[in-house]
């Protein structure tokens, strides 16, 4: 996947593609030695070795499927983007502020995180487009992710960058912190429990 600006390409991360991933990480393991893992254990990344959590996203991604993807800049690894099912994600699903709208099984972009001097050149806008793809391809219903809407930490995006990239506010349970989602395909019985789709609104920009 090509994103002609940057001309950037944009892979799944498979098991061959560990050492750029790492390159990208760092010896920091991307932010405070998270190597990815706050989604699925919480602050509990902090409370371990850091070596801990790299063998963990190691293991991920040598298992497979890709848990998310990698932009490249020619050969060098400038961004990365965490693409799961939402239900991979326990700490997220755990969080009141990020409590589901509804019962379909959709996809989540999580977290994100670009090379120094990759930063402002629309690498994040780059990896949304192509996870969004990626998880059409996969046969998800709909992907959803939780930004911020005014500046913060910036690991999760922010809310105009997913409203460029076609992403509707489904929910606001806390300030600052919209739920949205992008709908892939009608919702069916195999891949909704039980419901009707929530009402979407537009996501806000940032001011």
């Amino acid at each position: 996947m090509l994103h002609r600006r940057m001309k950037l390409a944009i892979r799944p991360v498979t098991a061959d593609l560990w050492p750029a991933l790492e390159d990208l990480f760092g010896k920091k393991g991307a932010c405070n030695g998270c190597w990815c893992m706050y989604w699925r254990i919480g602050p509990a990344y902090r409370e371990r070795p850091r070596e801990e959590n790299r063998a963990d996203l190691r293991r991920l991604v040598r298992r497979g499927p890709p848990p998310g993807l990698l932009a490249f800049d020619g050969d060098t690894a400038v961004g990365w983007c965490q693409l799961t099912p939402r239900s991979d994600l326990v700490y997220l699903e755990s969080r009141p502020m990020f409590a589901s709208v509804d019962p379909a099984n959709v996809w989540s972009i999580s977290c994100f995180y670009v090379r120094r001097g990759w930063r402002g050149k629309g690498v994040t806008e780059a990896l949304i487009r192509a996870a969004v793809a990626a998880a059409r391809a996969a046969g998800a219903i709909g992907v959803e992710a939780y930004p911020y809407e005014r500046a913060a930490d910036a690991y999760t995006g922010y809310a105009s960058t997913f409203a460029r990239a076609g992403f509707e506010e489904i929910a606001r349970h806390q300030e600052n912190r919209p739920i949205l989602r992008r709908m892939l395909a009608p919702p069916n019985r195999r891949n909704r429990r039980r419901g009707a789709a929530p009402k979407r609104r537009s996501a806000g920009a940032d001011p």
